[in-house]
């Protein structure tokens, strides 16, 4: 991966408390499991940032060299990768998400 497309990452996830790399956007997702992760993050009014990797194929390919996950969607809290849509998912439905927004101080529904 490129210093430019390295730092267009570590931008997005320092400048962003909660940051999803996605496909598509938020209003408009372009694939099932980002529409599933936005969803969740939506349902829990979270604020979160949405960056849409099929915008630029060098950001598509490097956050999958950034995280070493294979996969889009990815979900960042304060700066920390939590995973894919299948994690995010089980985490949601265990309460899990709900503990590690909490521990992370970011504001969600109750």
């Amino acid at each position: 991966m490129d210093n430019k497309t390295k730092e267009l990452i570590d931008n997005e996830i320092n400048n962003n408390e909660v940051c999803l790399f996605m496909k598509g956007t938020p209003d408009a997702p372009q694939c099932g499991f980002s529409m599933a992760v936005s969803n969740i993050l939506k349902i829990l009014d979270v604020k979160f940032k949405g960056i849409n990797v099929l915008e630029n194929n060098e950001l598509r390919q490097g956050i999958k060299e950034f995280s070493e996950w294979p996969t889009i969607p990815q979900l960042y809290i304060k700066k920390e990768f939590v995973g894919g849509c299948d994690i995010v998912k089980e985490i949601y439905e265990n309460g899990e998400l709900k503990k590690i927004l909490t521990e992370k101080g970011i504001n969600y529904k109750k």
